[in-house]
């Protein structure tokens, strides 16, 4: 009875219901490190003389040591020359790199798009159910699942299900034939420029007519749909691309039918805007509205008491079940990579400390643990420079111990959040049911220290109780201590500090005997 009532929990809406703790923890979408590969840039294939022949002109095979550049448009393609260089990473090379994707502490492999399609990104689909041959197959995805599943680790996909590729068969028939069987599964007419509905002006990648239910019973109602037979096959959720093309309806629709075929699935989807009310449709979001939050105070653009209104709004707006879900990112294949961002190294790692401390799954984009650069689109897809995986780089070190923080402490993981009122610092606390699980962090954005006097109103917080900082050594001095529910603490330049109450023994005796 305790599987089926969990197997229900994990299969409602995020939003419906606020769960408890320990149901928080069962499930694995809640606070999970997310780990994000592009297959083409990730490892270099072993057969890849074998592969050439996959790769004809326009396509480029680019050696590995060279990074992405800009490139031309052609016309003919109605591409850019840079969506047609590749690397030759595929399915069978990133699993040799799974022992180093676990090692590192993720949770969660996400792949962008391995759909068979024309470019490199493969967000231009031909055929939704069939894998690029540069990647592989299906059955070396399926493998590649069950490798994963055996790390402990889950995968997620892309799914990009607003449009699909110019060159796609469907979509060619479609536009050159009125009386195609495809015909209505896009946009086709006069009224619009190139003849058909487009993605934001891209004119190779037309739209899909979600209102046709042929489409959306391809797309995930049919039992063989793309979504079901993915998580069939082994994958245990999906990304969305411009989740919010789809609207309410068909994110509702899609969403459960994922659960349907398995619950507990993850669908989490790339909305760009506030998340409120899109987190009745969808598991989860990308929150780029808190990444805006924290990039606005470490940037000087937003004060500290702001920044923290800003969030406190966000959380009680979404709600913290589907904020624990929806994934903190940074920098991704669309954003200039974090160092590009913030070449401040005590910056990046005050921006960073927030990422893993804030409510959600934060997302590290491949090479981001290295300290790889890389500016807008396509500089931030260079191939995955393993040159730099080195025992003494500062970067991995410091983004280990963030992940180790992340695992050692249950409250930034699956916690609630509160605000904690400050004038110059962002302050908040994360909290469970156990009084110790509390966590305080506190930043700085300013260019010098700050001291505060902050309330920490966590009624099972004892008094007297020494706060100690979780991400320095073991056995390091308390940098404050609870007096009345207040603290006092000085807080370096743009840092962060995650503070964490340490119980006082004294001969057996703790104040903690009878509150946990």
């Amino acid at each position: 009875m305790k599987h089926a009532y969990l197997t229900l929990l994990l299969a409602l809406p995020a939003a419906c219901m606020a769960a408890s703790f320990e149901q928080r923890e069962a499930d694995w979408r809640n606070g999970a490190i997310v780990y994000q590969v592009l297959v083409d840039r990730y490892v270099p294939a072993a057969n890849l003389e074998a592969k050439r022949a996959l790769y004809p002109a326009p396509k480029r095979l680019r050696d590995w040591s060279e990074p992405a550049r800009p490139g031309v448009y052609l016309a003919d393609a109605k591409l850019n020359s840079q969506e047609l260089d590749f690397w030759g990473g595929d399915l069978q090379s990133l699993s040799t790199k799974l022992d180093y994707i676990q090692q590192l502490g993720a949770d969660v492999l996400y792949l962008n798009p391995i759909h068979l399609a024309y470019t490199n990104h493969k967000y231009d689909a031909f055929d939704f159910k069939a894998i690029s041959p540069e990647y592989g197959s299906q059955r070396e995805f399926r493998q590649l699942a069950v490798q994963v599943h055996q790390r402990g680790m889950k995968l997620v996909l892309d799914g990009v299900f607003n449009h699909m590729g110019r060159n796609a068969p469907k979509f060619q028939e479609a536009f050159n034939n009125p009386k195609s069987r495809w015909r209505d599964w896009f946009a086709i007419g006069p009224q619009y420029e190139g003849g058909a509905r487009v993605w934001t002006g891209f004119q190779n990648l037309p739209e899909l007519n979600l209102e046709n239910p042929a489409v959306r019973h391809y797309l995930y109602g049919a039992p063989d749909s793309v979504v079901r037979s993915y998580l069939r096959d082994g994958a245990d959720g999906w990304r969305l691309d411009t989740a919010f093309e789809l609207g309410h309806r068909y994110l509702r629709e899609l969403t459960d039918a994922a659960h349907q075929q398995k619950p507990g699935s993850l669908v989490v989807g790339e909305i760009v805007n506030y998340p409120g009310e899109w987190l009745k449709s969808i598991d989860a979001v990308m929150n780029f509205g808190l990444r805006q939050i924290v990039l606005g105070l470490a940037g000087g653009e937003l004060s500290a008491p702001k920044a923290a209104r800003m969030t406190e709004r966000l959380v009680r707006d979404a709600g913290i079940e589907p904020m624990l879900k929806s994934w903190m990112v940074i920098d991704n294949h669309d954003i200039p990579r974090i160092a590009n961002q913030f070449p401040d190294a005590a910056q990046r790692r005050m921006v960073q400390a927030l990422q893993f401390t804030l409510p959600g799954a934060p997302n590290i984009y491949y090479g981001a643990e290295l300290g790889m650069t890389g500016g807008p689109d396509p500089e931030n897809r260079s191939p995955m420079r393993w040159e730099l995986l080195r025992a003494d780089n500062p970067e991995l070190l410091w983004m280990k111990q963030l992940v180790a923080l992340r695992k050692q402490q249950r409250a930034l993981r699956v916690g609630d959040f509160r605000l904690v009122e400050a004038e110059q610092l962002f302050a908040f606390e994360r909290y469970t049911d156990r009084a110790l699980d509390t966590m305080v962090v506190l930043a700085n954005p300013r260019a010098e220290p700050v001291t505060e006097r902050v309330m920490i109103a966590n009624a099972h917080l004892m008094d007297d109780t020494p706060m100690v900082d979780a991400l320095g050594q073991p056995g390091a001095a308390a940098l404050g201590t609870v007096s009345a529910g207040f603290l006092t603490v000085t807080v370096p330049a743009r840092t962060t500090l995650v503070l964490r109450p340490m119980e006082r023994e004294l001969g057996g005796y703790s104040r903690y005997k009878r509150v946990r």
